[in-house]
């Protein structure tokens, strides 16, 4: 008997929340950013870059459920594997699958995307199978995100040492989440948000600061790098305060969430640093859209 509507979307709604969906919003500007760090222009690579990325964060996203599908039985049995509406296997499957077609748009977009492509995915498989939960998880997290900028850089121009600082600071950012995150479903630890709401004053700090170089960009400019810089600092200041203020399962949680959806204006605000500031917009344009689904399906 074939399946009715009603199980298809059962179907569709248990892979969303496997793949965290509105998390997939938060890779586009991973490679915007990296291109304009780079200092070029978008081009058919980038978007080969942007296509090569969602597939490999989506990869770990499933490659991650399908880890911890024994752990998450005991402390999250809501999620799609335990819970029985999506197959280990079929959940293996397309992890294997998800990072192929990832490697393969990379190299479509020349060598040097095709090698930092390499590196992100074995970074990725690394942490989901056996760096997750060592003291080398969170930064081996944070390289996959700064590797990620540099596959939109190594796309888009070839010469992705140039986007080494805003990967740095795009990794600074995600290393505080990934830590916070350790304690999502257990809470308990205050010292996590307190250090994720000091790096990201220090990368406010950092996105803010006008070089020797800067003296000449257009006020405009510096406007909007100060707006993008203040809404990533006011996405993730609140959540991490209260975080540490009640180190609960739930506002850990929504902490975690909080800094997940900020890595879009932070993003934005990396764009109009390096003087791109209509890449720096279309970037912005995704935290609506971030939020929106977000009420919908968690992105942790």
């Amino acid at each position: 008997m074939a399946a009715g509507p009603g199980a298809r979307t059962g179907s569709l709604r248990a892979w969303a929340e496997l793949l965290r969906l509105p998390a997939l919003l938060t890779v586009p500007g991973d490679a915007l950013s990296g291109a304009a760090a780079a200092h070029g222009r978008v081009t058919s690579r980038t978007l080969l870059a942007v296509c090569s990325s969602a597939c490999l964060y989506a990869a770990g996203m499933v490659l991650n459920d399908w880890a911890d599908r024994a752990e998450d039985a005991e402390e999250r049995p809501h999620r799609p594997l335990p819970s029985g509406r999506v197959r280990p296997a079929a959940a293996l499957t397309a992890a294997c699958v998800l990072t192929g077609a990832g490697l393969a748009l990379a190299g479509r977009a020349g060598r040097p995307a095709s090698a930092v492509a390499t590196s992100l995915a074995a970074t990725v498989w690394a942490y989901d199978l056996a760096l997750k939960h060592t003291p080398a998880g969170p930064f081996a997290m944070a390289a996959a995100r700064g590797l990620d900028l540099l596959l939109g850089a190594a796309a888009t121009t070839g010469r992705p040492r140039a986007a080494l600082p805003s990967a740095a600071l795009l990794g600074a950012h995600t290393l505080a989440v990934t830590a916070v995150s350790r304690h999502e479903t257990t809470g308990g630890s205050p010292a996590a948000p307190l250090v994720a709401l000091a790096t990201t004053g220090a990368l406010g700090g950092l996105l803010t600061h006008h070089g020797a170089g800067d003296r000449r960009a257009p006020a405009a400019a510096h406007s909007l790098r100060t707006l993008l810089a203040a809404a990533y600092a006011t996405a993730c200041a609140r959540p991490y305060l209260h975080a540490a203020l009640n180190p609960s399962a739930p506002l850990t949680q929504r902490a975690v969430g909080g800094g997940i959806r900020a890595t879009i204006p932070l993003q934005a605000a990396l764009a109009a640093r390096a003087g791109a500031p209509v890449t720096a917009a279309l970037t912005a344009a995704l935290a609506p859209l971030a939020r929106r689904f977000a009420r919908k399906v968690s992105v942790t």
